[in-house]
């Protein structure tokens, strides 16, 4: 049975589609929508995000809980997973996907209010994110069971 951990959740997939693996956040998110990777607790709500910004502040301080799912630039092999809770603007990782300062900048804003929800971020290491496209790459691609399994392993509060 899901812990609290699962209560109020947000999983909110960012990125942009039309960039190839920019747009692996809203990948996971359609896939976790489309029911292929089994039935989520009643309390998780999902939300393709597309590229953040501040529209998407209200919305997830409706929440207790949010896990984001974004593309990043790093020095990992495309399609390597990551999951880090963010505290403030800057435990961000340095080199996240196109839209970095709108995330960065929506934590800070969420802060000034104070009421930040608690954020767990699931990267994908991608190679580049700029290659115009719909389909991922194939190394991204094949990370999307990883990034599910890891989203249903904070529902059930099996990772912290």
């Amino acid at each position: 049975m899901p812990s609290d951990a699962a209560e109020n959740t947000l999983i909110l997939g960012v990125g942009n589609l039309i960039l190839r693996d920019e747009g692996v956040g809203i990948h996971v998110v359609h896939a976790l929508e489309a029911g292929t990777a089994g039935d989520l607790p009643p309390q998780a709500h999902t939300l393709d995000g597309g590229t953040g910004g501040f529209h998407l502040i209200g919305r997830m301080q409706e929440y207790q809980h949010v896990i984001m799912i974004d593309a990043t630039l790093d020095d990992q092999p495309p399609g390597t997973v990551t999951v880090i809770e963010p505290r403030h603007a800057a435990d961000f990782p340095p080199l996240l996907s196109a839209h970095e300062v709108g995330l960065r900048d929506m934590i800070e804003a969420m802060a000034l209010s104070g009421n930040v929800p608690r954020i767990h971020l699931i990267t994908v290491s991608a190679a580049d994110v700029s290659e115009v496209g719909m389909e991922l790459t194939p190394a991204v691609q094949a990370a999307i069971p990883e990034v599910i399994a890891k989203v249903k392993a904070l529902l059930d509060g099996k990772m912290v």
